[in-house]
């Protein structure tokens, strides 16, 4: 059988996790239309009798100053350098900006395979494709390019079957039956950073952690899960709780039904808003709350 890693890298927002998602079956990252919603690698494991690709999806390449932003750039870099193949995920319904093409000459000189997938050309006009590609041509170490369609599933099979050909016979990376390398504790805290990114505007959901306190099950199979979202300013917990309580009710509700999709049972959902000033530049609490400094 066929294994290996595949690094999944590229600009913010270009459709990773989403495209990660459709590839796996399953959703081991959490997806919305802002900068930075991946704030770590997270393996996600396809595996069939034929072959095991473990794809390893990380932070969105984004200029922003702070510590937490530099961890996540090298965690990207240091991913990329350590896979089996790369794949480059270009947005194609934005086109093919320069910062791509910088970004494409630093990842493809790496030695190895290098794929890139042009995506969601469902929403971008079809005659624009050959003259967007063309772009790409002149650059070296570029193996394979295959335009995509994540939410449509279009070319989804041949980026696989590409991908497939870069790689060597090999046995279990991971457990045949694992689909995630993070655990259920993890998943939890992402489902609500995720529903924060999707309910409120402007700099609050980038100033967001999510630290869970308590994952625990009754014997009825009930979860009871008790969480903090840190934020760093007085007024930006004034918003995420909203007026009499009313913003932070509809966040629990809409993370309580993607945790309990999740997790297969009720959950009891108990939520605290606390104020870290500067936790993302403060390397004690970047490790407290999981973003840990890459060697």
């Amino acid at each position: 059988m066929k294994s290996g890693t595949v690094a999944v890298v590229g600009r913010a927002n270009a459709g990773k996790s989403t495209l990660v998602n459709v590839l796996v079956g399953e959703k081991i990252a959490i997806v919305s239309p802002k900068p930075q919603t991946t704030r770590d690698r997270i393996f996600g494991v396809l595996t069939t009798e034929d072959y095991q690709i473990v794809f390893e999806d990380t932070p969105g390449v984004y200029k922003s100053s702070g510590e937490l932003n530099a961890r996540m750039q090298k965690t990207a870099v240091r991913t990329a350098g350590e896979t089996d193949v790369v794949l480059f995920v270009l947005d194609g319904h934005e086109g093919v900006r320069e910062e791509d093409l910088d970004l494409l000459r630093k990842f493809a000189g790496g030695g190895v395979p290098f794929v890139v997938a042009f995506t969601k050309i469902d929403i971008m006009p079809a005659e624009r494709l050959p003259a967007e590609l063309a772009r790409l041509n002149g650059i070296e170490g570029i193996s394979d390019i295959v335009p995509v369609s994540a939410r449509k599933g279009k070319n989804v099979k041949e980026l696989l079957r590409v991908l497939l050909s870069h790689l060597e016979e090999g046995e279990y990376v991971f457990d045949p039956d694992a689909v995630s390398d993070k655990s259920e504790k993890f998943m939890i805290a992402e489902i609500m950073r995720e529903k924060i990114l999707l309910l409120y505007d402007k700099e609050i959901p980038h100033g967001v952690a999510v630290s869970v306190n308590r994952f625990s099950r009754r014997e009825n199979g009930v979860y009871e899960i008790d969480l903090d979202v840190i934020c760093e300013k007085e007024n930006h917990k004034a918003i995420l709780i909203g007026k009499q309580g009313r913003a932070l009710k509809e966040v629990n509700a809409f993370a309580r039904r993607d945790m309990e999709k999740f997790l297969g049972d009720k959950v009891f959902l108990t939520v605290y808003v606390r104020v870290k000033e500067g936790w993302r530049d403060r390397p004690d609490l970047l490790k407290e709350y999981g973003y840990a400094e890459e060697k």
